[in-house]
Protein backbone atom coordinates (compact mmCIF):
# COMPACT_ATOMS: atom_id res chain seq x y z
CA UNK A 1 0.00 0.00 0.00
CA UNK A 2 1.21 3.60 -0.81
CA UNK A 3 -0.23 7.11 -0.07
CA UNK A 4 1.31 8.70 -2.63
CA UNK A 5 3.11 8.34 -5.63
CA UNK A 6 6.30 8.80 -6.42
CA UNK A 7 6.25 12.37 -8.37
CA UNK A 8 6.20 15.72 -7.54
CA UNK A 9 5.39 17.43 -5.61
CA UNK A 10 6.15 14.42 -3.10
CA UNK A 11 9.44 13.05 -4.47
CA UNK A 12 11.26 16.71 -3.40
CA UNK A 13 9.64 16.28 0.06
CA UNK A 14 11.34 12.59 0.41
CA UNK A 15 14.33 14.13 -0.95
CA UNK A 16 14.39 16.47 2.22
CA UNK A 17 13.37 13.60 4.41
CA UNK A 18 15.77 11.24 3.40
CA UNK A 19 18.94 13.33 2.22
CA UNK A 20 18.48 16.62 4.06
CA UNK A 21 17.12 15.19 7.38
CA UNK A 22 14.57 16.61 7.40
CA UNK A 23 13.17 14.23 9.73
CA UNK A 24 10.19 15.77 11.49
CA UNK A 25 8.72 14.86 8.17
CA UNK A 26 8.15 11.27 9.28
CA UNK A 27 4.55 12.65 11.39
CA UNK A 28 3.33 14.14 8.31
CA UNK A 29 4.01 10.99 5.91
CA UNK A 30 2.51 8.86 8.96
CA UNK A 31 -0.50 10.84 8.71
CA UNK A 32 -0.89 10.90 5.17
CA UNK A 33 -0.31 7.24 5.39
CA UNK A 34 -2.91 6.45 7.71
CA UNK A 35 -5.72 8.22 5.93
CA UNK A 36 -4.92 6.00 2.74
CA UNK A 37 -7.93 3.34 2.12
CA UNK A 38 -6.61 -0.50 4.16
CA UNK A 39 -3.91 1.23 5.53
CA UNK A 40 -5.84 2.16 8.88
CA UNK A 41 -7.05 -1.76 8.88
CA UNK A 42 -3.73 -3.00 8.04
CA UNK A 43 -1.79 -1.36 10.87
CA UNK A 44 -4.74 -2.60 13.68
CA UNK A 45 -4.44 -5.93 12.36
CA UNK A 46 -0.25 -5.96 12.81
CA UNK A 47 1.39 -7.95 15.08
CA UNK A 48 4.62 -5.74 14.17
CA UNK A 49 5.52 -3.05 12.26
CA UNK A 50 8.76 -3.92 10.62
CA UNK A 51 11.14 -0.97 9.47
CA UNK A 52 13.11 -1.71 5.94
CA UNK A 53 16.45 -1.96 7.58
CA UNK A 54 19.60 0.06 6.50
CA UNK A 55 22.93 -1.63 6.89
CA UNK A 56 25.31 0.11 8.92
CA UNK A 57 27.72 1.57 6.51
CA UNK A 58 24.30 3.75 5.09
CA UNK A 59 22.72 4.04 8.75
CA UNK A 60 26.58 5.88 9.65
CA UNK A 61 26.30 8.36 6.62
CA UNK A 62 23.11 9.16 7.33
CA UNK A 63 22.90 9.33 10.57
CA UNK A 64 18.89 7.40 10.47
CA UNK A 65 16.99 5.22 9.27
CA UNK A 66 14.05 7.07 7.30
CA UNK A 67 11.52 3.94 7.90
CA UNK A 68 12.35 3.42 11.23
CA UNK A 69 10.72 7.04 11.75
CA UNK A 70 8.31 6.42 9.41
CA UNK A 71 7.40 3.28 11.62
CA UNK A 72 7.51 4.75 14.87
CA UNK A 73 4.97 7.78 14.07
CA UNK A 74 2.54 5.42 12.67
CA UNK A 75 2.68 3.10 15.81
CA UNK A 76 5.62 3.33 18.28
CA UNK A 77 4.26 0.27 20.42
CA UNK A 78 4.27 -2.04 17.64
CA UNK A 79 7.54 -0.84 15.94
CA UNK A 80 10.67 -3.60 16.04
CA UNK A 81 13.29 -2.52 14.17
CA UNK A 82 15.74 -5.18 15.94
CA UNK A 83 13.76 -8.04 14.14
CA UNK A 84 14.95 -7.66 10.73
CA UNK A 85 18.82 -7.10 10.14
CA UNK A 86 20.82 -4.90 6.94
CA UNK A 87 23.57 -7.79 6.80
CA UNK A 88 25.16 -6.84 3.73
CA UNK A 89 25.87 -3.18 2.32
CA UNK A 90 25.46 -2.39 -1.52
CA UNK A 91 24.90 0.27 -3.36
CA UNK A 92 21.93 2.06 -3.19
CA UNK A 93 19.35 1.14 -4.99
CA UNK A 94 18.45 4.09 -6.73
CA UNK A 95 21.65 3.49 -8.61
CA UNK A 96 20.99 0.28 -10.34
CA UNK A 97 18.83 -1.34 -12.71
CA UNK A 98 16.23 -3.19 -12.17
CA UNK A 99 17.93 -6.51 -12.64
CA UNK A 100 20.58 -4.74 -10.86
CA UNK A 101 18.29 -4.32 -7.67
CA UNK A 102 17.22 -7.91 -7.31
CA UNK A 103 20.77 -9.28 -7.57
CA UNK A 104 22.25 -6.58 -5.52
CA UNK A 105 19.69 -7.53 -2.61
CA UNK A 106 20.40 -11.57 -2.05
CA UNK A 107 21.19 -12.63 1.14
CA UNK A 108 21.15 -9.04 1.61
CA UNK A 109 18.62 -9.39 5.48
CA UNK A 110 18.34 -11.61 8.08
CA UNK A 111 16.28 -12.23 11.16
CA UNK A 112 18.38 -11.56 14.42
CA UNK A 113 18.97 -15.29 15.33
CA UNK A 114 17.39 -14.33 19.33
CA UNK A 115 13.88 -13.14 17.69
CA UNK A 116 12.66 -15.93 15.58
CA UNK A 117 9.68 -17.20 17.86
CA UNK A 118 8.87 -13.62 17.89
CA UNK A 119 7.62 -14.10 14.30
CA UNK A 120 6.07 -17.22 14.07
CA UNK A 121 2.35 -17.10 13.68
CA UNK A 122 2.71 -13.22 13.67
CA UNK A 123 1.13 -10.57 11.02
CA UNK A 124 3.76 -8.46 10.02
CA UNK A 125 3.66 -4.82 8.16
CA UNK A 126 7.27 -4.00 6.43
CA UNK A 127 7.79 -0.11 6.53
CA UNK A 128 9.65 1.70 4.13
CA UNK A 129 9.55 5.11 2.34
CA UNK A 130 9.22 4.65 -1.38
CA UNK A 131 9.06 1.57 -3.29
CA UNK A 132 10.38 1.75 -7.14
CA UNK A 133 10.99 -2.21 -8.57
CA UNK A 134 10.07 -3.65 -5.00
CA UNK A 135 13.08 -5.38 -5.17
CA UNK A 136 13.95 -4.28 -1.35
CA UNK A 137 10.46 -5.46 -0.19
CA UNK A 138 10.53 -8.50 -1.53
CA UNK A 139 13.94 -9.70 -0.22
CA UNK A 140 12.44 -8.48 3.51
CA UNK A 141 9.32 -10.18 2.69
CA UNK A 142 10.63 -13.43 1.96
CA UNK A 143 13.22 -13.12 5.18
CA UNK A 144 9.83 -12.70 7.27
CA UNK A 145 7.84 -15.27 6.01
CA UNK A 146 10.70 -17.91 5.89
CA UNK A 147 11.08 -17.16 9.23
CA UNK A 148 6.98 -18.25 10.25
CA UNK A 149 5.60 -14.84 10.07
CA UNK A 150 1.92 -15.92 8.74
CA UNK A 151 1.16 -12.56 7.04
CA UNK A 152 3.53 -9.86 5.59
CA UNK A 153 1.92 -6.68 3.88
CA UNK A 154 4.36 -3.82 2.61
CA UNK A 155 3.80 0.03 3.49
CA UNK A 156 5.47 3.01 1.89
CA UNK A 157 4.89 6.55 1.43
CA UNK A 158 5.21 6.73 -2.46
CA UNK A 159 5.83 4.47 -5.13
CA UNK A 160 6.52 4.79 -8.98
CA UNK A 161 4.18 4.02 -10.89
Amino acid sequence: MAAVSYAYPWSGLIVQFKFHEDTAWARSMATLLRSTPWVEPALDAADWLIPVPLSGERLRERGFNQALLLARALDRDKTRPNLLLRIQHSPAQSTLSRKERVRNLQSAFAIEPDHYASLRGKRCVLVDDVMTTGSTLHAAANVLRAAGAANVTALVFARTE
